[in-house]
């Protein structure tokens, strides 16, 4: 059953969907809250109160030129942060979340000896299913649909045992949607990938909130600066949403491109996150 808060996601997806299409035409206030059928106050207030900001601003926050500009910034600000080790509120991802490998017959058997648990939740960007082991969260992804993303959860770890039930470790990963992060505790992913995608997940971590990166970049972070095109293939196989934050990852032309659980929903996050960092500030 859909909760109102997913109801909102929707409207405002499809919101952020006409922005986009219609960005040249700048549309007002009124005619983007008629296309999702709604008063002008009453799409200004729920949107507000979803993305912490006006629509309007948030306009610039999905802007190509406001991207263009974070990633010009990266050499002052942000990469500053990512070379020093500053912390803030903005790099909890980097300070708080941490990522162990499966072993060599986790990863190869397809989880025969892994007894996994998961549950649906909600997210401010739709529903999500969210599932862990004993040793971490493994797998979250935004799924509208619980059927299939179960489905997909069996996929992953085809000889895994599984039971619906909500955990801490799962419970520890959810924290990270709400607003107060200040007791944010450590959050333990257990995850299913090669060297190479371990490193490039745990390279994505260092990204701040409100910043931006691009395959280039995460390349020669990790010392493969001929590998871009590896690095957006496990980029893309991320498995585990928004809190490695794949979403922070643009081309270098300050386009958003493309993401797993959809394009709208990635512009969604970038926004949302520019609202929180500015409210920050």
């Amino acid at each position: 059953m859909e909760t109102q808060a997913s109801l909102d996601y929707q409207r405002i997806a499809r919101a952020i969907d006409y922005i986009q299409e219609h960005f040249r035409e700048q549309p007002d206030l009124e005619e983007v809250a008629g296309n999702v059928h709604l008063s002008p106050a009453h799409f200004q207030r729920m949107f507000t109160e979803w993305a912490g900001t006006s629509p309007k601003k948030f306009l610039q926050y999905i802007s190509l030129d406001h991207a263009k500009s974070v990633l010009r910034g990266r050499a002052t600000l942000s990469e500053a942060a990512f070379e020093t080790g500053l912390s803030s509120t903005s790099r909890l991802h980097d300070l708080f979340v941490k990522i162990e490998g499966m072993t060599p017959a986790e990863y190869k058997n397809g989880g025969r000896n892994l007894s996994i648990r998961y549950s649906f939740a909600e997210s401010p960007f739709g529903s999500l299913i969210v599932a862990s082991t004993d040793k971490g969260v493994c797998h979250m992804a935004f799924e509208d649909d619980e059927t299939q993303a179960l489905i997909h959860l069996r996929e992953l770890f085809p000889n895994a045992a599984f039971q619906q039930k909500l955990d801490l470790l799962q419970q520890n990963a959810l924290f990270i949607f709400q607003h107060d992060w200040s007791r944010l505790p450590e959050i333990k992913l257990h995850l299913k990938g090669t060297d190479f995608q371990l490193k490039v997940w745990e390279s994505l971590l260092k990204i701040p909130m409100g910043g931006l990166s691009t395959y280039g970049d995460i390349a020669q972070r990790i010392g493969r600066p001929k590998a871009s095109r590896a690095v957006g293939t496990a980029i893309g196989s991320n498995p585990v949403a928004f809190l490695i934050p794949c979403h922070r990852v643009i081309q270098s032309t300050g386009k958003f491109g493309g993401y797993m659980w959809g394009p709208t929903r990635k512009t969604a996050i970038i926004g949302w996150e520019g609202a929180q960092i500015s409210q920050e500030g």
